[in-house]
């Protein structure tokens, strides 16, 4: 398995995925584009999108999700919001320095090294935020989210983890 190689697509995704601008009315369409998904495509998935603060200014929990999801998506907001980058980036770093997350002095009853987080970077102002999601595998949560952050900014070619990999 070639970690190198799949943290370097994961932070060009970063680096591509960034917003012009970001405000609740974004939030509002982003969210609604992200929950009409997941009817459309029938899937068990919660979706949120946060301020660093902590702040929910969207949330999605269709039939099927669960506090469980709830508590999923609180975890990895906090990687993406003490970090600012993907959950799914965090877990593969950890992975190639055989480390863990409470080596870098964070508890996993409150982190989540795993897919399903992604950091809402405005163009000039850094981390602002971040859009979670909770109910697939992890690389199937993190595809989600770069597959549904491109689609609204229209930005094409974002490279992506192939989902039959296992790490």
């Amino acid at each position: 398995m070639n970690l190198d190689k799949y943290i370097s697509i994961v932070k060009k995704q970063e680096d591509v995925l960034r917003f012009p601008h970001f405000d609740r009315k974004d939030a509002w369409e982003l969210g609604q584009f992200m929950a009409s998904r997941i009817q459309q495509e029938n899937l068990i998935l919660s979706a949120s999108i946060r301020l660093a603060n902590g702040l929910v200014i969207f949330q999605y929990m269709p039939e099927g999700t669960t506090a469980n999801n709830e508590n999923w998506m609180t975890r990895k907001f906090h990687v993406v919001r003490d970090l600012e980058t993907s959950s799914l980036l965090c877990s593969l770093e950890l992975q190639k320095n055989k480390r863990t997350l409470e080596d870098k002095g964070l508890s996993a009853r409150h982190y989540a090294a795993s897919g399903g987080g992604f950091p809402i970077h405005v163009s000039g102002s850094g981390v602002i935020g971040a859009v979670i999601v909770s109910g697939l595998p992890h690389l199937a949560d993190h595809e989600f989210l770069v597959e549904s952050i491109s689609r609204f900014l229209k930005i094409q070619n974002v490279p992506r983890i192939p989902l039959n990999i296992k790490i």
